[in-house]
């Protein structure tokens, strides 16, 4: 199988295992993910199959969208609700939706944000994740990331409820913990649900359970998201069937592309994605990813 699959990872699943999962129930070896999400999260997980791995490269910038909760009153060693209490436990807290909002603001735009020592960047070429549960020093560099949403919409006694569009590489359990830092009483990551991967949403997705009625039924190709809605920043051109196995070959074409984009997609009629070509020069088109065998 060729595609792009959307997956409603539940919780307390790596997404290595949703991809374990989908390798054994599809029987396609090649299968990968747009981004990881924790085991304790939920939601959105799009997974590339087949050829269409090569597809991967396009998505390492991609924002997503969020929406959880952060519980104030303690700090844990992971940022989240798996991990162990930092700090005491601090009762009584009296926390409004405004208050939370004009913190909340101190995290707009791009920021320098530390990850948290329980993750998977890597310190001299070791995960941070390996060292931490060593209890070793973990001394992870900030790094620059961009947060163009972070709202705060509810408050239920200790337990604030967000939504958030952050770019890829940003930790909402980071901004949980630094919040709690800065407002003095410490906080973690109860909850986090991913509701969209750039072009991929909630409404894409399909649980497990979906999956394998699907391929029961002999129908899973009907779960792939529809191969025209892929990349929609990029145009799509219809290619020849002579330009087709011009591409196969790694040639160069030309294709009636009336843009001026660097990057195109070929399609072979509706629904087959043949290539992402670069232009060269005009029309002549150089295939950059070839996704026919």
């Amino acid at each position: 199988m060729n595609g792009v699959l959307v997956i409603d990872k539940p919780a307390g699943m790596t997404s290595h295992d949703v991809v374990n999962r989908v390798r054994r129930l599809l029987s396609e070896r090649s299968v990968g993910h747009l981004g990881t999400l924790d085991p304790m999260a939920t939601g959105v997980l799009p997974l590339v199959l087949g050829r269409l791995t090569r597809l991967a490269q396009f998505y390492t910038g991609s924002d997503k969208t969020y929406e959880g909760e952060i519980r104030f009153g303690f700090a844990t060693d992971t940022y989240d609700a798996e991990g162990e209490a930092t700090t005491p436990p601090q009762a009584d807290l009296h926390l409004s939706v405004d208050e939370l909002n004009k913190l909340a603001s101190g995290f707009h735009g791009t920021i320098q944000q530390v990850p948290p020592p329980f993750s998977a960047k890597k310190i001299n070429g070791v995960p941070a994740y390996k060292l931490a549960r060593k209890n070793k020093v973990v001394d992870l560099k900030p790094v620059e990331v961009e947060i163009q949403q972070f709202d705060i919409t509810s408050v239920d006694g200790d337990r604030a409820h967000f939504v958030a569009q952050v770019s890829s590489g940003t930790y909402i359990r980071s901004v949980a913990h630094d919040m709690g830092g800065r407002l003095g009483c410490g906080a973690h990551l109860a909850s986090l649900r991913r509701t969209k991967v750039g072009e991929f949403d909630e409404s894409d997705a399909r649980t497990l359970e979906q999956v394998a009625e699907a391929v029961q039924s002999g129908s899973p190709e009907e779960l792939l998201v529809h191969s025209r809605r892929l990349l929609p920043e990029l145009p799509a051109v219809t290619a020849t069937e002579e330009a087709v196995a011009m591409i196969r070959n790694g040639r160069a074409v030309n294709l009636p592309e009336l843009s001026r984009a660097r990057l195109v997609k070929v399609f072979r009629g509706q629904t087959e994605l043949v290539a992402i070509a670069t232009r060269i020069a005009g029309t002549l088109f150089q295939p950059k990813v070839v996704f026919v065998a």
